[in-house]
């Protein structure tokens, strides 16, 4: 379905719904827009709504389905709209309005459909009739315009589409989505836990999860080292100073942690690595001999996200980051930007990533001197670079305003999953502003002193937003390189034992991540166990396996491979290591 006639169903699914809590419960209409996912409505009620009646309110929703009623649209001067809503009883669709003609506004528009009719801005369907398949999927409550000095009202979720078929496929989807919901699999399979004694948005990683950050680090240094990056460590913390210089406190001091104080100095804990990073250029004059310079480190950052924003691995207080700063000319910028870009796309075909957008954000007027650094010249022309690097290399990209950073033009990239869940993964951002405020020159070829241009990217984001999408993407099946265990030695009995852990020495010595269970469960339930855990490799270890120095080869996705010699074994499963099938 096309996105505005999906948004058009959201939107007059929100408005029937909220006729018939209204015919059901008296209900008084709070908002009730369309959302990304589907609709919601707030609304109040002396009833209060529970799961079961959700059935009652769906089916008075289908009866004002097949009444058909006429949506019509029509235009109330502000008074008579404060007057109509308020004799209807609609007291919070009233102050919306009371506020509008604040704003200056001398008429606003109503929605009738039957005996309902609310103010709202619209598009909606032609009639209640036009409205397809449709589901109400979850209670909530909601503090009437988010604030919780105010009535708590009541807020039903749902979705509407064009055909039952679209609805099915939606909801069969999100049953999929809720099987591989990385904080439900993330605890399962043993990779990230939280603690109230570290604290909210804090993660702990396992050992399990531990593994998959040396894996994600030992792929991003082998592409960053081919690619000409240079390593460097920075600590955690740095005086008040260095981020006023930066800008950050300016601009984004409301993300970061509150500062300590240490002999009478500020230190702050760090949102960002790059002002350390600037720091490192400016440690040793530089020449455009040096350029492009390209410093890489998987730096830790903290920042202070409200409490009701975290969410599992997607939203925390503390991150490791993949992050580098490339410093280097105007003549160079294209080609090293062009490169980041091909980066992220070799990362995708590693990860099985086939559906994502470049996104250009860019800055707005109404933001210079407030949100944005205030140079406009340097924005027009940053940004027309950005768009000339993409358009002359053919790459793909849609554009946005007003989501840039404070220092420059950046795209982002929005990736997929295999069910199609969509997440914000990297960025790849232009620096203008803060070379200059650090004082970072290099020479020229002419001997004079030059600003570089600095690009910030991340292409695999941090380890905690990667791995919960790494999680959801795979299902918790990861792919034998990327496995916390790649291989689980199921003895059948205690009698071979030793054998299992002959087995698991020969493995280990080649590094590979192998564990034994020999423990008093029977040897179906051990098996089960490894295949709940999704181990990609069960091996078997018996009489016959004994004598022949072999093990019976039980493969994730493939199912019983029969005996193999130990050695072939091993031959096969580095292989596959070393390739990152």
């Amino acid at each position: 379905m096309e996105k505005d006639l999906q948004e058009i169903m959201n939107h007059s699914a929100t408005h029937i719904m909220m006729q018939a809590l209204s015919r059901l419960y008296g209900a008084i209409p709070g908002v009730g827009p369309a959302i990304e996912n589907g609709f919601y409505h707030d609304f109040e009620a002396e009833h209060q709504i529970t799961e079961k009646d959700l059935a009652d309110v769906e089916a008075e929703m289908k009866k004002i389905i097949k009444e058909n009623l006429k949506i019509e649209r029509k235009m109330a001067p502000i008074d008579e709209a404060i007057k109509s809503l308020n004799h209807r009883g609609y007291k919070y669709t009233a102050e919306l309005a009371e506020e509008l003609k604040k704003e200056g506004e001398k008429e606003v528009s109503f929605y009738e459909q039957g005996e309902f009719a609310n103010m709202c801005r619209g598009p909606h369907l032609e009639s209640t009739g036009k409205l397809g398949a449709f589901k109400l999927l979850s209670l909530a409550g909601a503090y009437w315009r988010g604030d919780e000095k105010n009535k708590m009202l009541q807020r039903i979720y749902g979705v509407a589409f064009e055909t039952k078929e679209e609805l099915d496929e939606y909801l069969k989807m999100q049953e999929e989505a809720e099987k591989r919901d990385h904080r439900k699999l993330g605890s399962a399979l043993d990779i990230y836990a939280y603690d109230d004694d570290v604290g909210p948005g804090l993660p702990l990683f396992l050992p399990y999860g531990g593994a998959m950050i040396e894996e994600l680090e030992k792929l991003a240094k082998e592409e960053e080292f081919q690619a000409g990056y240079v390593r460097v460590k920075t600590p955690h913390i740095c005086k008040e100073s260095m981020y006023l210089r930066s800008g950050h406190l300016p601009y984004y001091e409301e993300s970061m942690f509150p500062p300590m104080e240490v002999d009478g100095t500020k230190y702050y804990l760090k949102p960002m690595n790059c002002p350390h990073h600037h720091k490192i250029f400016a440690s040793r004059p530089k020449s455009y001999r040096d350029m492009p310079l390209r410093l890489a480190e998987y730096g830790s950052c903290y920042r202070y996200e409200q409490s009701g924003e975290l969410f599992g691995l997607m939203r925390v207080r503390s991150m490791q980051m993949n992050d580098a700063h490339i410093y280097c000319t105007p003549e160079q910028f294209e080609e090293e930007f062009i490169a980041v870009c091909k980066m992220y796309l070799k990362y995708f075909k590693i990860f099985g990533i086939e559906k994502y957008v470049m996104r250009l954000s860019t800055h707005s007027k109404e933001g210079l001197g407030k949100k944005y650094v205030d140079s406009p010249e340097l924005w027009k022309k940053t940004e027309a670079m950005v768009e000339k690097a993409m358009k002359d290399n053919k790459i793909e990209y849609t554009k946005v305003e007003n989501e840039a950073a404070f220092y420059g033009p950046k795209i982002d990239v929005q990736i997929w999953s295999v069910i199609g869940k969509e997440f914000t993964l990297a960025t790849n951002q232009v620096d203008f502003a803060v070379p200059e405020r650090f004082g970072l020159t290099y020479k020229n070829a002419k001997g004079e002193d030059e600003t570089p241009l600095c690009i910030h990217r991340a292409p695999l984001s941090t380890h905690e937003r990667f791995i919960g999408f790494l999680i959801e993407h795979y299902a918790g099946a990861f792919p034998t390189w990327l496995s916390p265990v790649q291989a689980v030695i199921i003895p059948v009995s205690e009698k071979f034992n030793g054998y299992g852990e002959k087995v698991k020495k020969m493995l280990f010595e080649k590094n590979i991540r192998v564990e034994i269970n020999d423990g008093n469960d029977s040897l179906g339930k051990r098996i089960r166990n490894a295949e709940k855990m999704k181990v990609p490799y069960i091996l078997v270890v018996g009489e016959k396996e004994l004598e022949s120095e072999t093990v019976a080869v039980r493969k994730r996705s493939e199912g019983d491979l029969g005996s193999k010699k130990i050695t072939d074994f091993i031959i096969e499963i580095e292989k596959e290591i070393k390739d990152r099938k």
